[in-house]
This record gives structure tokens, sequence and C-alpha cells, in this order.
């Protein structure tokens, strides 16, 4: 049975994968497309994630999607909202009938004399394809175990252009910090990735251990139905209180049919982030004051802000928190809810001794200390039998690496809703595939900055789980191309509308046959090609 193949292989069935796929579908129509998920549903971290009160930590504006806004009220819609949107999204795009469930990517091998991909997929042995199988079924590689109903097989297929939306992190396993004496706990502990269905919280008393999104999206959803929800938190983050409904957005749908009412609502948010990002880069002192302020003013009298939200580090060196008409501040001040600064030494049996030497006592302690970064959803990656190590890459444009052909990812923004980002990623690689075709080019190849020029980790969070992650991640130059600028307007300009000839990008053809021994594609430009519009 010949392999199967296919033009694009998107990998990942979460926001960017659903997204990137609408994109082609309508961008590069005559692309054949197909979309593998490890998991068995439609939404990524929309569907992993199920804790109480999971929540956007952006606007839904900006994390929706540009070719189709969110209508919804919320400024900040819940996990489920946002699970159905991307659903519908996928069907009204036909784009579901185009996803694999349980299929999950190994590893990818590019050979550059057939300038393709060979993509080696674990998926249930012998099982139907759930959901849109496309073509045929791929070969399997491996033999298939028919004694044990969960047993899996390894099949291949081959793509001429590979996509990577699988996001930043693990989905099997959250972070958790090793913690002495937990095994004497006479409670549950539990991590937010994986929350237990069956896990009733009436009148317990509750621990969350964090001071992140996800906590301060716990602690308000917990409160109402448990004893007292307790915020665990060695040191402070940045929280502040944005506006459940958008009335701009209300007043400009009332007076404009959406079609120009929610762009330009959209626009109004995307200002309003950078604003607030540039203001924290270039002012952080004064961004400090409007944060602390803001705190002073919806909080109790008397309550210790400068202990428990006064962050030794400066605004967007770590990712900010948004809470939805300052949830977090009422239940705080209603007595629901308390935040306690200290450091754990040890879990007791009925709950958490404190560096301070005042013990928590707990019924179930949630640890929501963060994600398992990891790069390229675990996938390796071979370029003509050499290994490619992410590490020893360079982004370019953010969104592809050098020395890997026919390869992208979707890696959105740290610093804004990770859709624009991802958005302008998809746009980019119709506009590449389109011009290939156009041109009869086969092979795109990033290329790497000089190799005097210095290096940066790609993402420049000081977040916990970001520097357990760095050395896993590749890397960014000082300059455009290579550079991630975390800037919305810019990124449009360059990915939307510039050229896709220039000094860090070479395109080709599948590499002649006759000089099998140094398999490498044929250039057909060098750095300093003509500049070609796009």
């Amino acid at each position: 049975m010949a392999t199967e193949h296919v033009d694009v292989l998107i990998v990942g069935a979460g926001l960017s994968g659903i997204g990137a796929a609408c994109h082609l579908r309508r961008r590069s129509p005559g692309k054949s497309v197909l979309i593998l998920e490890g998991r068995e549903a439609i939404g990524g971290t929309w569907d992993l994630f199920r804790y109480p009160g999971i929540r956007s930590d952006s606007d839904m504006l900006t994390l929706g999607y540009s070719f189709r806004p969110w209508t919804g009220a919320e400024t900040m819609a819940e996990g489920a909202a946002i699970r159905d949107y991307i659903h519908d999204t996928a069907r009204e795009h036909g784009v579901d009938r185009l996803v694999r469930f349980g299929h999950r990517v190994l590893g990818a091998e590019w050979s550059s004399t057939t300038a393709r991909w060979t993509v080696r997929v674990r998926r249930p042995a012998g099982g139907p394809e759930r959901r849109g199988a496309a073509p045929a079924d791929p070969p399997p590689t491996a033999e298939r175990s028919k004694d044990r109903p969960d047993a899996t097989e390894v099949v291949e297929l081959t793509c001429s252009f590979l996509f990577a939306c699988t996001g930043y992190y693990r989905y099997d396993q959250g972070y958790t910090p090793e913690f002495p004496g937990v095994e004497d706990f006479a409670g549950r502990v539990i991590h937010p990735q994986h929350w237990p269905e069956d896990l009733d919280y009436a009148d317990q008393r509750v621990v969350v251990i964090g001071s992140g999104a996800t906590a301060v999206t716990l602690v308000p959803a917990m409160a109402p139905t448990a004893a007292h929800v307790t915020m665990l938190q060695r040191s402070p983050g940045y929280v502040l209180a944005l506006p459940a409904r958008d009335t701009l957005r209300g007043r400009l749908r009332r007076a404009l049919p959406d079609r120009a009412a929610l762009p330009l609502a959209r626009a109004k948010n995307v200002g309003m982030m950078m604003l607030a990002f540039q203001l924290s880069r270039r002012a952080p002192g004064l961004m400090k004051s409007v944060v602390r302020r803001e705190a002073v003013r919806r909080l109790p009298v008397g309550y210790d802000v400068d202990t428990h939200f006064a962050p030794r580090y400066d605004p967007w060196d770590q990712r900010m928190c948004f809470v939805p008409d300052g949830d977090l501040f009422t239940a705080l001040r209603d007595g629901r809810a308390s935040i306690v600064t200290d450091t754990i030494t040890r879990f007791t049996r009925s709950g958490l001794l404190l560096d301070s030497g005042t013990e928590l006592p707990a019924d179930i302690v949630v640890t929501a200390t963060g994600l398992n970064l990891l790069a390229l959803g675990g996938l390796t990656l071979t370029v003509d039998q050499t290994p490619v190590e992410p590490s020893e890459t360079v982004a370019y444009k953010g969104m592809m690496l050098s020395g890997v052909p026919n390869f992208a990812l979707a890696l959105g923004y740290t610093n804004a809703s990770w859709t624009l980002k991802c958005d302008l990623v998809g746009h980019y690689v119709c506009r590449l595939l389109n011009h290939m075709d156009a041109h009869g080019y086969q092979v795109c190849t990033p290329q790497p900055p000089a190799a005097d020029e210095p290096l940066e980790p790609l993402i420049d969070l000081k977040s916990g789980y970001v520097l357990r992650g760095t050395a896993l991640m590749p890397k960014q130059g000082p300059r455009t191309p290579w550079r991630l600028h975390q800037n919305y307007p810019r990124d449009v300009l360059l990915l939307k509308h510039g050229s896709l000839h220039d000094r860090g990008m070479r395109f080709g053809h599948a590499a002649r046959r006759a000089d099998a021994g140094t398999e490498a594609a044929a250039p057909a430009d060098r750095f300093d090609a003509p500049t070609v519009p796009g």
C-alpha cells in the first residue's frame, strides 16, 4: 500500500491548529491538509483544563480569530465557551473533517532528495479513524498487538510542509515541585492540569499554592462553595482588574454592523494591551503605582497590599494576571478567601507547615505551580539524517527554525493574546506556500544569522516555567528577521505585507539524486536575492 501524502500536515487541533487549517482553507484552497491530534477532542488547552472557573487570561476579541470574531459579551470567557467557539469555527470552515484523533506525532525526517517530510505517528492499533479520515489509511510500520484493547501501532505518512501547532507545554504532566512530607498529608493533592471530575470541595478548607493566572482564577471560583480558600504564594504577582464586559464594544455594535464594529473593538483592545506593555517597559515605576493604587481601592482598608500585591520584579517581566470585575479582590474583601505570602517547610497530616512557623489547615491542596515547557510538542526532527536540536536553532520571524526546511511552528505572544501572533503565522504560511507554487519552488529553508551575532532566549519572560525550560527552546537573534519583537503592528507589517525574500530565507528545489551522499536542497536564491512581492 502506498504511503499517504498530504501537502500540509498540521500537528495539533487546538486553538492555533484549527486556526491554521482555516487559513489554509481560505487562502490556499488547492492544498491538501490533514490535522493529527494526540488527544480525543478538538480544543487543546481549552479541552484539557477543566478546573473551576477556567477562563481566558486575555480579552476574547484578541484571543478569538481575526476571520471569525468573538461575538460573546464577555471580556474574558469561560473555558467551555472557548471550546465551543473552536468547535464551531472548525465546523463552519469544514476543517473538523480533517482531524484524526488519537494520533500522536513522534517524529519527522526531512529528505532533500524528495523535498518531503516522513512523519511517524502512534495511533490506536486496528481501530477506525476518528473523524474525517482524509485519503487512505497509512500502512503500519510496527506489529499490532491484538490481545490488548489499548494497543497502539506506529504508522508513517509524508507531507511537503509540516506545521507544528502543539503549544509550548507538556499536556500529560504539569509542574509540581518536590514538597517534603506530602505523603503524610491526609487530604487530596491536585494539579489543575488534571482536575478530577469527582472532586467535591463543598465546605472543605482549600489551599491553592501559586500566584499566577491559574491560582487567581481558582480562588474566586472555589470560594463561594468551599469553607475557605487560601492562596499560598511564595512571592506576589501583578493582578489587575478588567471589566467583565466591554462597554465600548457594545456601543459600537449598536451603532455599526458587526463587520465594522468588531474589528474596531479588537483594534482598540490591541492598542490598550500594547500601551500597557510599553508603559511597563519604559516606565515600570509608573505602572507599578497604577496596579498598586487599583489594588488598594478594591481591598479593605488596612489590607497589607505591600506584602501580598507588590512583586519584586517589574511589570511584564512575568505575565500579568487579569481578573474580571476584580473577582479575586471581591473574594478577599468578603472574607471567603485569603492570601498568605510565605514558603513551605513541609506538608503535615492536616495541612502545611510554613517557614514562619504558621500551620495552614487544609483538606485539599491545589498545586497551581505551573507548566512543564516542551518544545515542538515533544516531536523530534531530523534533516537529511542529522537530528535537529531546537535549542541550537535560531527562530526566523518567530515561526520557523534555521536549517529546517518547509517547517513552521505556531508560537503566540507572551505579552498579548496567543491568537494574535498565531493568526499572523497562519497567514504567512499561506503566503509562503502560494509564493512557492507561483515560482516553482519546492523548498524554503530559513538561514541563521552571522555566526558572530549574539543570541538570546526566544522567550524573554522570567516566569518559573519559562526559566525551567529555556535550555530546550530555540534562540533569537539581535535583529529582524531573527528577532521576536512581541509587537503586533510590527508583525502585521512583517508577516502580512513584508517581502518573502530576505537574507534569512533561501528557496530551492529537491536535490539531485546523483549526489546521494550529500543531500541538500538545490538553492535557487542567495541571501541577497532581489525583493519579490509576496
